[in-house]
């Protein structure tokens, strides 16, 4: 558990979410074993304007739909790449503005945190670690298409992932895997 920890501690640093106090340790964690983060990159980009050049001459506030998901892969031993993909789509009526989709992963090292809590650092640390790197991803696309700025509000990936862990309502539906706010601006 205290792997896990200092783990997250290091998480809330680095995503802003605040300076986290790590304890002293009892020397049962050494320099080798330290968690780290790889590299973060853009992984996938894309963007489409299929209505322009008129689109632009609209003056109706657009729809904005935003889907977010993340998954998580083994890379080697104690590596993993994390992805989060978010998809912004603006519409006035039934006239598509822009859809943006962007994937950041990042590789990150995660050594000796036992399994049961393995699944917590990557549906919820890893994902905090690549989202503001994905907002602004976001953000910079849609203005450089000639667009007011797209700025997502924080996301808490914990409460997602302890929604998904939650037992399936009496329908038999399945966990939650994306996240669909419709937005008006």
């Amino acid at each position: 558990m205290k792997r896990a920890f200092l783990l997250l501690a290091a998480v809330a640093s680095v995503a802003g979410l605040g300076v986290a106090t790590v304890p002293a340790t009892t020397g049962d964690v050494s320099p080798a074993d330290t968690d780290a983060i790889g590299d973060v990159y853009v992984k996938d980009l894309s963007l489409e304007i299929p209505n322009a050049p008129q689109i632009f001459l609209e003056r109706e506030a657009p729809q904005v739909d935003i889907q977010l998901h993340h998954n998580s892969t083994g890379v080697e031993d104690g590596v993993y790449q994390t992805t989060l993909t978010v998809t912004v789509t603006a519409k006035v009526g039934d006239k598509t503005l822009f859809l943006v989709e962007a994937s950041q992963a990042g590789i990150f090292v995660a050594r000796n945190i036992p399994a049961q809590e393995m699944d917590a650092v990557l549906g919820i640390a890893c994902p905090n670690i690549l989202f503001p790197y994905v907002r602004e991803v976001i953000s910079d696309t849609v203005v450089r298409a000639g667009f007011p700025p797209v700025i997502l509000s924080p996301v808490n990936f914990e409460a997602i992932y302890q929604s998904q862990r939650q037992p399936a309502v009496a329908q038999g539906d399945p966990p939650v895997q994306i996240i669909t706010p419709t937005i008006s601006h």
